[in-house]
């Protein structure tokens, strides 16, 4: 049986901006624990984007040509930690080229889950994002949001 726990959303600062639980199975946190886990997990995330191995071969690099015709070439920009697996969740990190972070909490076999969360940004994009009302890097209190999420992950929480 595939699973979606819960999904957090962090803001490029680190502040907790969304929690909801999909679902039994993971321990009950409080407010105080998701505001310290979506902290902890921004640090994380910015040290990880800074570790890559070192080595001497060419990285893999994004290629452009410049005005003078010039080929240029730079490393593609690091990405910091994705998944966190155990033997009771998987977390899988989505992070936006704004800073905003989607924490997907699963089961550990559920399949295709960048897909999922790719699905959730999307919603997230079209309803909250796109809300005249919301104001960016605010706690996310959109109405038609919960129902479009809440709508696309129960059916996969009942297969």
């Amino acid at each position: 049986m595939s699973v979606v726990y819960a999904l957090i959303i962090i803001n490029k600062a680190g502040g907790l901006i969304y929690q909801r639980d999909f679902a039994e199975g993971l321990n009950k946190l409080n407010i105080n624990d998701y505001l310290v886990l979506a902290g902890t997990f921004h640090g994380v995330h910015a040290i990880t984007t800074r570790l890559y191995p070192l080595s001497h071969s060419s990285p893999t690099t994004t290629t452009s040509t410049t005005s003078s015709n010039i080929p240029t070439t730079r490393p593609d920009p690091p990405s910091g930690i994705e998944v966190l697996e155990t033997e009771n969740f998987r977390l899988q990190c989505f992070s936006t080229l704004t800073g905003t972070k989607f924490l997907l909490f699963t089961e550990p076999q559920q399949p295709n889950v960048d897909k999922i969360v790719g699905k959730i940004y999307e919603l997230y994009a079209d309803y909250v994002m796109k809300n005249p009302f919301y104001q960016l890097e605010m706690p996310v209190r959109c109405e038609a949001w919960e129902r479009k999420l809440v709508g696309y992950v129960r059916p996969l929480n009942s297969r």
